[in-house]
């Protein structure tokens, strides 16, 4: 069953073992962070610090923070369980004139029904509502030492494009600087930036903290302009969003989120934001974003307030990262069959690396590949370093992918390089959000793309010899030796 709420979404942590209460009073400057991080790379549980220094709301850190609570953030057992119901539905069959296919058919429609928000009369997010807000009441974290302040990290940026009238929940981190004003770091390329033009100077705001798992996925997600997050989530949960008016501004907000933020941002309004300790492992510099001000604060009684600690992964984020390739990877098969598989490493930060598979069947495929992928919105536009490899190669294995491109790599005929946007994140570009991308083809080549020599086989075993080797080794008793050997060699590398 989908979760309602980020509340239904904790229990559910709880009674999965997935859990661990700190009772013991923290700090949400640099302590919650810091413990946050070790256990993340441990590969910890969540972690709900119920006595934070200086607020009366306990703290959420570390919700999906394995690929088991991914999944169980969007009902699934696997994240490619999620990827397969997106595959359903884009392999939709009309249809037939039977009683049995229109049966079909509508079953293969019901998700879509979904996908539409639902507009309801009150929320538990309005439980509390206050127009004297004050942010200093929240425990916003400050989680590396650099930081300018702290930020809000897990935030949905509710804007309204006010020609469409279409809506957008992005996820922007916001440094607070007093009680009642924070930075909007919504980067050039993203969506809530163009709402934000379009506006002119005062664009109505809100911003829910603590909202359904699936929701705040969502805001994460590389989304086409026409697909908002409201109905992506709806159709991820397959149960509609429940939605309600915000109090003092002209927009929707999630019904059961544990906090909203309601107000304006002044785009003349340009202030110093950052350094921020960012999911690239280094510190963004300082630039000038405008303000975000908040007129009115609401929240659930006894709400939790949703935070996440980016840095040098592998970090929580790396598993928001790891659903979107899943989720994803049907839908860019959709638009380029020869596509195999897809993996965006966690060491790549996802924006820094991606490795494709593909099967080949004329030369120079690898190469309009490439350029198709880079055209593709967020999800591909950014990606700094895109290795294309033939269909045989595992690229959930990074390992036989580097085996592969270091053979069969001529820089000189298999590298691409492709100026144009960046990520603003991206320090190692001249200048901001424009730069050089990277391509490399490490398919096989045959004399259709300039190779005149004969191409090695690689050195594998046939099945049978395999099978023949596998009676041996039993026959011998050495299974029995290769097990010891490989615990004894697993506690050395531990």
């Amino acid at each position: 069953m989908p979760f309602a709420s980020l509340s239904d979404f904790i229990d559910a942590l709880r009674r999965a073992g997935e859990l661990h209460v700190v009772r013991t009073e923290v700090d949400p400057h640099l302590e919650i962070s810091a413990i946050t991080d070790r256990v993340v790379k441990e590969g910890g549980p969540a972690l709900l610090f119920r006595n934070v220094k200086g607020s009366q709301y306990p703290v959420l850190t570390n919700q999906f923070g394995t690929r088991r609570r991914m999944a169980m953030a969007l009902d699934a057992a696997d994240l490619d369980e999620v990827g397969a119901r997106i595959a359903k539905l884009i392999d939709f069959t009309p249809p037939g004139a039977s009683l049995a296919g229109k049966l079909r058919g509508a079953l293969q429609l019901a998700p879509l029904a979904n996908a539409l928000p639902k507009i309801v009369r009150e929320g538990r997010v309005h439980d509390v509502v206050t127009q004297q807000p004050n942010l200093a009441t929240l425990p916003v974290l400050t989680t590396w030492p650099l930081d300018a302040g702290p930020f809000i990290t897990l935030p949905l940026v509710i804007t309204r494009d006010p020609r469409s009238q279409r809506f957008n929940a992005g996820m922007y981190r916001m440094q607070v600087y007093n009680a009642t004003e924070t930075g909007m770091h919504w980067q050039r390329h993203k969506h809530g930036r163009a709402h934000a033009d379009a506006w002119g100077s005062k664009v109505p705001v809100a911003v829910a903290i603590g909202t359904d798992p699936a929701l705040t996925y969502a805001a994460t997600a590389p989304l086409p302009p026409l697909l908002d997050e409201f109905a992506f989530a709806g159709l991820l949960r397959g149960k509609p969003i429940e939605l309600v008016r915000a109090k003092t501004v002209d927009l929707m907000v999630p019904a059961d989120a544990e906090f909203s933020l309601e107000g304006y941002v002044d785009n003349d309004d340009l202030r110093a934001e950052g350094p921020f300790g960012d999911h690239t492992g280094v510190y963004s510099l300082a630039d000038r974003y405008p303000t975000f001000h908040v007129t009115c604060m609401t929240h659930r009684r006894n709400p939790v307030y949703a935070a996440t600690v980016v840095g040098k992964p592998p970090m929580e984020d790396a598993w928001l990262g790891k659903a979107t390739e899943r989720i994803f990877l049907p839908l860019l098969r959709a638009i380029l069959p020869e596509v195999v598989d897809m993996n965006l490493p966690v060491e790549g930060g996802f924006h820094n690396l991606a490795l494709v598979s593909i099967r080949k069947s004329y030369p120079g495929q690898a190469k309009k590949v490439m350029n198709a992928l880079w055209g593709l919105g967020h999800m591909m536009m950014l990606t700094r370093v895109l290795v294309i490899v033939d269909s045989d190669v595992d690229v959930q294995d990074p390992r036989s992918v580097a085996w592969f491109v270091l053979n069969n790599l001529a820089p000189e005929r298999d590298v691409v390089m492709m100026p144009g946007p960046v990520d603003d994140l991206d320090h190692g570009s001249y200048s901001i959000a424009y730069g050089t991308k990277i391509g490399i083809d490490a398919t096989r080549k045959d004399a259709s793309e300039g190779y005149t020599r004969p191409w090695p086989p690689d050195m594998v075993m046939d099945d049978s010899t395999q099978r023949l080797i596998t009676d041996r080794w039993r026959e011998y008793g050495l299974d029995a030796f290769t097990r010891t050997f490989d615990d004894w060699s697993g506690q050395g590398r531990r």
